[in-house]
């Protein structure tokens, strides 16, 4: 059978099984040989795990420094053929053969070893380092005389290894199979019958070696025997066995010993030379003798690691072709050539610095492939640092935690892992890890000043970058990372968000609007400064701006009042006295400090002789006496200046007048021209003041008229109806006799009250201070007492006064009280008039003087003159009313 179909039969009864799974231990037994992604086992079963445990954990398989032939499929929880095994290439002849590796898991890290058995299969069939040999025998050799055979040799073990040989043709030889105390073989040709070189000179045999695998392998040799004339003894070693110990670290060229053969016979067929059989692969590496005198020489190098011994055989051979051998074995001494192996099996390259003590962060195996105190190896790790090993099996070590971590005071380890041995001298072998430790949000920003005061100068631009606030937080990468708010509050009511904003990544102050000194001058708000973690931390800090004044407003006059519409001028009287005041400027400054200091000077005057001015109060006033020669219009000019830098200043114009009268004023300002927009507007007033007046003085005719036409009418209709009239004498109301004159007295008090603001007037007009005789009732009626009435009444009975003459008395009486009414109204219009234009001209005082007063005046007139003509009409009507209430 092939050697693929006996492959086959073995994989069909492949027996995996598990051998312990305790103590996180699994065993399996698997053929060499098997396919690549052969099932080898459950493993997530045997050990107890669930799938979910092996993805979550990174399950994966750690060998060490070996081939890494089993693989680890997470998705079903078995491990897989990763590589053939060739069982005779990973463990030779050694038995049992078995691969030895671990299951790694992390979060938690666990660790479990595996045990995988490979099982030999007949896959090699025995083999002879040479196709053949040759023997020269004397014709004479005696029965019983032997020929060592050269051993054939199969890499497998146990059944599938070497079971037998056979030698054919078998009429001279046979086969000898001589087992040694040690435990080697000896295959030896023994002649059984003599040898007749004339009869064969020439024999061709073939030895057979064969294994008990199914199916069964072999491997041949063919033995070519050369017929010699007669020796008839063979060499005879003084020892079947040389014992001998090498240190693995003897130099090449060391003697190791010295066999050593006799011969009975004599001449050339006595003398013997040495060779070693090829019965061991390798040995030809390691080893040489010297052919003649038997020396065994070191060619190679040693390696107790490797093979703790060599056994080898030595041929003595004469020169008539017979020969004898003995058994080499070398044992090989260990020396401490070895430094401990590392092999990191897992690690983490980071650990949150809230890691609770006793935390894994790396499993690590250690191994030494010396012997006793050579291979016995401790481990430690650097001083001084948050950490410890600590062995949790035989050659496994574990790195945790063994204190509290802060990322903050160090960040980064450096983790040196020594592993020494016991030897003399001592081997040791350094590992090192480096570990990040993660930050944990556990600091708050911290800002580099308890609090921050800053300022800026008024009519700043909006934007303007005022001042940075900072604040550090301890803690790394988005734990750090300060964003800065400016925190909801109130200054006297007015947000502070619509003062200042705050940059959330720099912390820049900026002015969200330009500020004004004049009207704020500091203000305080509180900026957070709160970290990226989670849950963030934040900090407080207050702010305080302070406003700086700068010299952006203008002194501004108060007085005298400056404006485009009129002129004012200060009279001064010849007669003044030096020092004499002519007037005073007053004028502010909104602006604080020394922006504010005011000072006066005369820029320019007509006569600069004859004024001054107080620099720090503004007072104008005479420096000498005035004469007759100055000229009446002198006109000043004052420059109010602050102290600022650089200084604002306004100007401002006084007009003084010098003369002791108001037609000397008139006559001096008369030549003052007038804009024409102004005469425009003064002639629209004073048309829209003449026609109002018009209009009321109209209106009051008609109405008065209207209202006396029919109350006569009402009383003539009642003389009508009734035949007797009663005789009542009928007074106007609100109408009183004065003194009995039957006149009234052209007294009358004007108040006006005049409001700053409006610029609006009222007029009251008073009653007259004389008292008739005539009483004013509750109702605003004026009537005559009760016992007066009843007097004239009955006078006015006895005398039968005749109807027409109470008629044109009470007309007399109805023309009079429509005077008296008429020249009130008209009065009354026109004095409000005039203080409609008074008011008008009130806002026009500077430049235009003249032409108010000349107008002023020319109404004033028309009062007079409409007073006259109806003072003339009244006093008519009151003689022809007295005459007529006489009679």
């Amino acid at each position: 059978m092939s050697t693929r179909t006996m492959k086959q039969g073995v994989l069909l009864f492949v027996l995996i099984h598990c051998l312990g799974c305790g103590h996180g231990q699994v065993s399996y037994s698997i053929p060499e040989e098997m396919a690549t992604g052969s099932l080898v086992g459950n493993i997530a079963q045997d050990l107890g795990l669930d799938i979910k445990r092996l993805k979550a954990g990174k399950a994966r398989v750690f060998t060490g420094d070996q081939a890494e032939y089993i693989a680890l499929d997470t998705s079903r929880g078995v491990l897989l053929i990763k590589e053939r095994i060739d069982r005779e290439s990973l463990c030779g002849q050694t038995t049992p053969c078995a691969l030895h590796f671990q299951i790694i898991l992390q979060n938690p890290m666990e660790l479990y070893s595996v045990t995988v058995e490979i099982m030999d299969i007949n896959d090699n069939p025995p083999s002879f380092e040479k196709s053949d040999m040759n023997f020269e025998i004397s014709e004479n050799a005696v029965v019983g005389a032997r020929f060592i055979l050269d051993i054939a040799f199969d890499p497998d073990v146990g059944i599938n290894g070497l079971q037998s040989y056979n030698l054919n043709p078998t009429e001279n030889f046979q086969l000898n199979l001589k087992r040694q105390q040690e435990g080697g073989k000896i295959i030896e040709m023994v002649l059984q019958k003599p040898l007749d070189r004339e009869k064969q000179k020439d024999m061709v045999l073939v030895l057979t070696a064969s294994d008990g695998g199914e199916p069964q392998m072999s491997g041949t040799l063919q033995i070519h025997v050369t017929v010699l004339d007669a020796n008839d003894n063979a060499p005879v070693f003084t020892q079947h066995v040389y014992r001998v110990s090498a240190s693995e670290k003897s130099p090449k060229g060391t003697r190791l010993t010295t066999v050593s053969a006799t011969d009975s016979d004599d001449g050339s067929n006595s003398i013997v030379t040495y060779s070693l059989t090829r019965s061991t692969v390798g040995i030809s590496d390691l080893f040489k003798i010297d052919r003649h005198n038997g020396e065994i020489i070191l060619t190679g190098d040693l390696d107790y690691e490797r093979a703790r011994n060599h056994e080898f055989y030595v041929e003595g051979k004469d020169e008539g072709g017979l020969s004898d051998s003995c058994k080499i074995i070398v044992d090989v001494v260990d020396v401490n050539d070895n430094s401990p192996i590392i092999s990191i099996i897992s690690k983490s390259s980071t650990i949150a610095e809230d890691a609770p003590s006793n935390t894994v962060i790396a499993m690590i195996s250690v191994n030494d492939p010396d012997s006793e105190s050579n291979g016995q190896v401790s481990c430690s790790i650097n001083e001084n640092i948050p950490f410890a090993i600590k062995s949790t099996s035989n050659r496994f070590y574990s790195i945790v935690s063994d204190s509290d971590l802060d990322r903050e005071t160090n960040a980064e380890y450096n983790i040196t892992v020594t592993c020494s041995d016991e030897g003399v001298p001592s081997l040791s072998s350094r590992a090192d890890l480096s570990l990040k430790i993660t930050d944990v949000n556990d600091n708050a920003p911290v800002f580099e000043k308890s609090s921050y005061e800053a300022s800026v100068l008024e009519n700043n631009t909006p934007g303007l970058s005022i001042f940075t606030v900072t604040a550090r937080d301890a803690d790394w990468n988005q734990n750090a990372r300060v964003s800065y708010i400016l925190e909801e509050s109130s200054d006297n009511g007015v947000p502070v968000s619509s003062y200042v904003s705050v940059n959330a990544e720099s912390g820049v102050v900026h002015a969200v609007r330009s500020f004004d000194y004049e009207q704020i001058k500091s203000f305080t708000f509180h900026v957070k400064a709160q970290d990226g973690g989670s849950p963030p931390l934040s900090s407080n800090v207050s702010v305080k701006i302070t406003i700086q004044d700068q010299n952006d407003n203008a002194p501004q006059v108060l007085y005298p009042v400056q404006t485009s519409g009129s002129l004012v001028a200060e009279i001064v009287p010849r007669s003044a006295d030096v020092g004499y005041l002519v007037t005073k400027v007053v004028a502010v400054d909104v602006d604080s400090g020394q922006n504010a200091w005011l000072s006066y000077k005369l820029q320019k005057a007509t006569d600069r002789a004859l004024f001054e001015v107080g620099a720090q109060n503004g007072e104008i006033r005479t420096i000498r006496q005035v004469t007759d020669k100055d000229a009446v219009k002198q006109k000043l000019t004052v420059i109010v200046e602050d102290n600022g830098q650089p200084p604002r200043s306004a100007t401002v114009n006084v007009n003084v007048a010098l003369a002791d009268s108001f037609p000397e004023v008139l006559s001096e300002f008369s030549d003052f021209t007038h804009d024409k927009e102004y005469n425009d507007n003064l002639t629209f007033y004073l048309v829209l003041a003449l026609a109002v007046v018009s209009f009321l003085f109209i209106v009051s005719i008609i109405a008065i008229f209207a209202v006396k036409c029919y109350r006569w009418r009402r009383q003539r209709m009642y003389y009508k109806s009734n035949g007797h009239l009663p005789v009542i004498p009928y007074y106007p109301p609100l109408y009183a006799d004065a003194g009995g004159t039957g006149t009234l007295q052209h007294v009358y008090n004007y108040e006006v009250y005049r409001t700053t603001d409006s610029r609006k007037s009222d007029l009251k007009h008073m009653r007259p201070c004389s008292q008739s005789m005539n009483s004013l009732n509750p109702t605003g009626t004026l009537t005559l007492p009760h016992v007066q009435r009843e007097k004239l009444i009955s006078e006015d009975l006895d005398d039968q006064v005749s109807l027409p003459e109470i008629s044109l008395a009470l007309v007399l009486n109805e023309c009079l009280s429509l005077s008296l009414s008429l020249s009130l109204s008209l009065s009354l219009s026109l004095s409000l008039s005039l203080s409609l234009f008074h008011t008008h001209t009130h806002t026009h005082t500077q430049t235009h003087t003249h032409t108010h007063v000349v107008t002023a005046l020319s109404l004033q007139l028309c009062v007079h003159v409409y007073n006259s003509i109806f003072g003339f009409i009244l006093a008519t009507f009151s003689v022809l009313h007295a005459h007529y209430a006489h009679t």
